[in-house]
């Protein structure tokens, strides 16, 4: 079997559920009274691509606070890939994307895999979507990237994002 080590950033505005991602994906928990992430918090989970391909993932929960923004350039260092997420009832959330994604690459100077997240799909119906999933597909395929729509409330979406950022990463280290 074939094993692959990933260092994984999530990130995006305050409040758009990255914790609360992290939490479902590693944990398959949910909680409604997660702390403002001050600096970083990480988890690792292994998964299984296939019979041939293991991958471990270290995942870090960068805090999105501007306040904090001095201390991001040390996290970013040794990313393989990235879920950039806004929070999909919140527009300005999804307009503060452009502004995550140059910071990375800026400070990285590289392209890695990133997968474009519209979390918080459970709160679609009862709040209603801030902008048209169409619009956000077509910025996600002008980017390279793609668009997944996740709850980290119901875990919808929220073990493919991973799996997708995975081969997606484990693409890229074999162009190496």
């Amino acid at each position: 079997m074939k094993k692959y080590g990933f260092k994984v950033l999530l990130l995006g505005a305050p409040a758009v559920g990255k914790t609360s991602i992290l939490y479902r994906y590693v944990k398959n928990k949910f909680s409604h009274d997660y702390m403002t992430t001050i600096g970083i918090n990480y988890l690792t989970k292994d998964i299984n691509l296939d019979e041939k391909k293991l991958a471990k993932l270290v995942i870090w929960d960068v805090a999105g606070h501007e306040k904090f923004k001095f201390l991001r350039n040390q996290y970013y260092e040794g990313t393989h890939g990235a879920l950039v997420i806004f929070d999909l009832t919140i527009l300005k959330t999804y307009e503060e994307l452009e502004q995550w994604l140059s910071e990375m690459f800026e400070i990285l100077q590289k392209k890695i895999p990133f997968i474009i997240i519209g979390n918080k799909l459970d709160l679609v119906k009862e709040v209603s979507r801030s902008i048209d999933n169409d619009i956000v597909r077509d910025y996600a395929e002008n980017q390279d990237s793609i668009y997944i729509e996740t709850s980290a409330k119901t875990g919808e979406n929220i073990e493919d994002a991973f799996k997708e950022l995975a081969q997606r990463m484990i693409k890229q280290d074999s162009k190496k």
